[in-house]
């Protein structure tokens, strides 16, 4: 079975909202759940998610917010959490400090797409071993063989395939890239491989899958909390309709 990942950002559509959807989607059947930390300039993401930074910090949500929300429902939570976000926010707050607050918030690790391999190496990857966090890289279509290798050696978790060269939720994002995939499921690496960006549907899902591990789902998720006054069963019908 491959494994389904749901990423939203904390704190829409209203700020208490976090706990309550990230046990919805742990109770629908997803298997692990990335969580967005909403920073002011989300340079990766496109204009849903970029919307929803926006609205998250509007309602107030921050780094130590987040945390004090997870913290207060992790014995109730079994699927892994990952936060997702930008590594300036995270050195503001200080970044061991950062890492035991995550540890004792029940986060089982971290996505920084801003933070280069060798200052990862230098500086914080004996910290993240300290608290016992896994971190994962991202890859994309135009990463080499030798460097998809490395970045999976210094991954853990699992190693984060982005389906094309664009930015979350890009229309045109080239899903089933055939020689990409089959190009990362013939390299000898040790994590599994997750593949995100632009998928909206089971099809999609199934497709980008063939040759992965699992799919990561985030703008269409983020659209329903966004944009449906019921979100509560969409976001429901959404993860089943993927899984089913």
């Amino acid at each position: 079975m491959k494994k389904l990942n749901i990423y939203f950002t904390a704190g829409i559509p209203q700020l208490e909202d976090t706990a309550d959807i990230i046990k919805l989607i742990q109770n629908s059947g997803a298997d692990m759940i990335e969580i967005g930390m909403p920073y002011s300039d989300p340079v990766a993401d496109g204009p849903v998610i970029q919307k929803a930074h926006e609205l998250a910090l509007q309602n107030g949500m921050t780094i130590e917010k987040l945390l004090s929300q997870l913290k207060a429902i992790k014995d109730e939570i079994r699927i892994p959490i990952i936060l997702m976000g930008y590594i300036n926010p995270v050195l503001s707050f200080g970044f061991e400090k950062f890492c035991a607050a995550c540890s004792e918030s029940g986060v089982s690790g971290l996505i920084l797409p801003d933070l280069p391999p060798i200052e990862f190496e230098k500086n914080y990857q004996q910290i993240l071993k300290q608290y016992n966090l896994n971190f994962t890289f991202l890859v994309t279509p135009e990463t080499s063989d030798e460097r998809m290798i490395y970045l999976d050696s210094l991954s853990s978790g699992f190693l984060y395939a982005v389906s094309s060269s664009s930015t979350t939720g890009n229309e045109n994002a080239v899903l089933k890239n055939e020689s990409y995939l089959s190009r990362i499921a013939s390299l000898p690496l040790k994590n599994p491989v997750m593949i995100g960006f632009g998928i909206k549907s089971k099809d999609n899902f199934e497709n980008v899958t063939e040759k992965a591990d699992g799919g990561i789902i985030g703008t269409a998720f983020v659209n329903i909390l966004l944009q449906d006054r019921d979100w509560k069963k969409s976001a429901i019908d959404f993860i089943h309709s993927i899984k089913a």
